[in-house]
């Protein structure tokens, strides 16, 4: 074994077997923060400790004996300490009861949650090697990045990369010939055969159109690849809590905290050398613990289908005036075609569950776009569809929302004023407060059809992390229900926008600071040229780039539309140094004035070079209205001139596009100070195996510094514009823009999303302001 290459768990566990003591004592410290982690869940107080000493004890003791785990310590330790907690309350309760031996060659399943491990992705996990069930769970389900899980598993990070693709290749194939059964259909059985080719990209074109064709029409091959799909999603979903009990959300987020960035934690060696002197010193506690009360989380009803769902009385569909004069985007019409998720085959769905076998047939998922944010507005997209052969009764939606989440309608004003909380998709829905959420209408639903309706929310700044939010759906006799996976956040990015349709995202901007045209280096810096092209090296002044008399500060980017696109949504950000925001002036092609837009929102964040604004304002009815298609001007924003200043602009759209598939879009507003590294999640996307084109605004990056990279999961991206370099993505390039674009990013990024999308800023020298960030995605069919 190498010196840069640390011993496994393996090779620890196999030197455990022969005699090493300092062997287990690295065991320890790799694994006893998750130990501690998973005991705190169960225990309080001293008794965290004993748990913890005790299942070290006994995974040792079998060790000794020629049992217990070959390389997957983790789950093994966790499986340990939970039955450890639970036979320490059992024998409290029972002092003459017989003690049960340890050395389980299966998950110790909560009563909670009796029967998770028949459903297929636990089996199919449960089928695979050791080591591969060790790198999913580090990666995948206790999401360690791959320089923490490497020591683990004796490789590098890259290594730790590799392994992970292989053992979800492989988990994605003991799913499928869970299915290849004798008496599956010739043409199902191809189906299945190529499914997990097919989600990686590996058919060709002309195959990859028959399979979808044939799931198109086959509602098992079609759950089927919804979950080979969605298979990270299961691990965490489904895995996690087997392994460690209907507490896992509150053992990941305590392991989080307790390992930090630097990885695994522990205590001091001598503690090993205890246990190893007396590794049966621990079995006098059994008889003297006391009784536990073990707490089932609520997240548990997402795993199992037994919780009966009530049947709310049903009244006439909301009779709402049409909002013609509704003050939000233009709704984008869903086709026949719509995708749609579908539930996993032999049993319900974790997010949507399907109404009885006969006539109509509906399906209903519920999720917050992006994330919701304390103290941030957001939005909560309800996607329904008819699988049935006729078409659907009236169809209502009842949405409870989460503790400290507020539904917010729009109210229309003059005679038959009405109220609708529908933004983006509208098609048809109507929506008024009801309760702790909403009550939204809708005609009937026709067979094979699909509606999609996004509700404005604001969140609290004193508003629990709890569960999702729950949507229950009527139509005539049927009843479906749904909870989303996720609940209010203490951080991510908020939906400001959200859509679907055959629709994309674009975005431009430029700055309104720039170097001193008389200095040396200043035009060769202008042109992306020398060795002075960050705002910190210059005294940066006002930009006045048009020809208008009475602007201080002015610069402009070109705008591309699709064509014979419309907008459908438009944002207009802008940022300077400086805590005092105000209005900024915009000129749309074919204007010769400027006309004056002042902020809906400002948020003040602090820099190293000190208080810094975003401001946004809605320009949707502006873009409209006008050729959007073309040079747009901006300037006058309140601004600091001088070292280290930066000032800009960015507008942001959702447009219509002819040529694009059926798409969804989303628009997230940042406002998030990236100073190492941000995740952020994409939530509510539901995409399809196909390039994702994100449209990222950033303010304060430094072309000079590098290290800048953004990642969708699958390693670097290389922006569209500026250097084109991975490794520095905020270089001063605008899209739109020709010149360097001083302390202003607005970057083209494009990647395949995965099952559980989410957006990854980091930085090495840089401190940047993330702004927002537009995502369009064909969505899967």
């Amino acid at each position: 074994m190498s010196a840069e290459t640390p011993q496994s768990d393996a090779d620890l566990l196999h030197a455990v077997q022969a005699g090493n003591a300092a062997a287990y004592g690295e065991l320890y410290e790799r694994h006893v923060a998750a130990a501690r982690a998973m005991a705190r869940q169960l225990v309080s107080g001293a008794e965290v400790e004993d748990v913890v000493a005790e299942s070290f004890t006994k995974i040792l003791d079998l060790v000794c004996r020629g049992g217990g785990p070959e390389s997957a310590f983790r789950t093994y330790l966790l499986t340990i300490v939970r039955r450890t907690v639970h036979d320490r309350s059992s024998i409290a309760a029972h002092p003459t009861g017989e003690i049960e031996r340890y050395d389980p060659t299966a998950p110790f399943v909560d009563p909670a949650l009796a029967g998770l491990e028949h459903s297929p992705i636990a089996r199919a996990y449960l089928s695979l090697p050791e080591r591969w069930r060790a790198v999913l769970w580090h990666a995948e389900v206790e999401r360690a990045r791959p320089a923490q899980a490497a020591p683990m598993l004796g490789l590098s990070a890259n290594g730790v990369a590799a392994l992970a693709y292989r053992a979800r290749e492989g988990l994605r194939q003991a799913y499928v010939r869970l299915y290849l059964r004798p008496d599956t259909p010739p043409e199902c059985r191809t189906v299945l055969g190529r499914m997990s080719h097919y989600v990686r990209g590996g058919l060709a074109r002309r195959e990859a159109k028959a399979l979808d064709e044939h799931v198109d029409a086959c509602e098992e091959c079609h759950g089927v690849l919804l979950e080979v799909t969605d298979v990270d999603r299961g691990l965490r979903v489904i895995v996690g809590p087997l392994i460690a009990g209907p507490l896992f959300s509150g053992y990941v987020a305590a392991l989080a905290r307790a390992v930090g960035p630097g990885g695994a934690a522990g205590r001091p060696l001598r503690a090993l050398r205890r246990l190893w002197r007396a590794p049966r010193r621990w079995q006098a506690v059994l008889a003297g613990g006391t009784v536990l009360a073990v707490a089932v989380a609520g997240g548990v009803q997402l795993l199992s289908d037994a919780e009966p769902v009530a049947e709310p009385s049903v009244g006439p569909p909301i009779a709402l005036p049409a909002p013609s004069a509704v003050p939000v985007p233009v709704p984008v019409p869903l086709p026949a075609e719509e995708p749609s998720p579908v539930p996993a085959p032999g049993g319900k769905d974790r997010q949507a569950t399907s109404a009885r076998p006969v006539g109509a047939r509906l399906r209903v998922t519920i999720d917050p776009l992006g994330s919701l944010v304390r103290a941030r507005p957001g939005i909560v997209g309800i996607r329904v569809r008819n699988h049935g052969e006729v078409a659907s009764a009236n169809v209502a939606a009842h949405v409870d929302l989460p503790p400290g989440v507020t539904f917010v309608p729009s109210v229309l004003r003059g005679p038959g004023a009405a109220v609708s909380g529908a933004v983006g998709t509208v098609d048809g829905w109507q929506c008024r407060p009801s309760g702790r959420g909403a009550r939204c209408a809708r005609e009937p639903l026709a067979a094979g059809r699909a509606t999609a309706v996004y509700l404005r929310v604001l969140v609290s700044g004193a508003a629990p992390q709890t569960a999702g939010p729950v949507v229950r759906v009527t139509a005539g006799p049927l009843r479906v229900r749904a909870r989303a996976e996720q609940g209010v956040r203490a951080t991510g990015a908020p939906a400001r926008f959200a859509t679907e349709g055959r629709v994309a995202v674009r975005a431009i901007g430029n700055t309104l600071l720039s170097c001193p045209d008389e200095q040396a280096g200043c035009r060769e810096a202008r042109r992306r040229e020398g060795e002075q092209r960050d705002n910190d090296l210059w005294p940066m002044l006002a930009l006045d780039r048009d020809d208008h008399p009475f602007t201080e500060s002015s610069s402009s980017a070109v705008l591309s539309v699709p064509k014979g696109g419309e907008v459908v949504w438009a944002g207009l950000y802008w940022s300077a140094t400086g805590a005092q925001a105000g209005p900024i002036r915009v000129r749309p092609p074919g204007l010769r004035t400027y006309l004056t837009v002042r902020p809906s929102e400002v948020m003040v964040r602090e820099l190293p070079v000190g208080p810094v604004y975003q401001a946004f304002a809605d320009v949707s009815e502006l873009a409209r209205g006008v050729r959007a298609d073309g040079t747009w001007w901006a300037g006058d924003v309140p601004m600091e001139e001088g070292v280290a200043r930066h000032a800009g602009w960015s507008l942001v759209l959702v447009v219509t596009d002819p040529a694009e598939p059926y798409s969804q879009a989303m628009v997230l507003d940042g406002g998030t100070v990236v100073g190492r590294r941000a995740y952020v999640p994409l939530g509510g996307l539901r995409p399809a195996a196909s390039p994702a084109r994100v449209e990222l605004v950033t303010w304060e990056g430094d072309a000079d510094l590098g290290g800048d990279k953004v990642s969708l999961g699958s390693g670097p991206l290389t922006p569209s514009g500026g250097d084109r370099e991975a490794s520095n993505v905020f270089d001063g390039s605008a899209r739109g823009a020709r010149e360097l674009s001083f302390g202003v990013d607005v970057d083209t990024v494009s990647a395949e999303l995965g099952v559980d999308p989410g957006l990854t800023i980091a930085t090495n020298k840089d401190v940047v302001l993330f702004g927002a960030a537009a995502v369009s995605v064909r969505a899967r069919q």
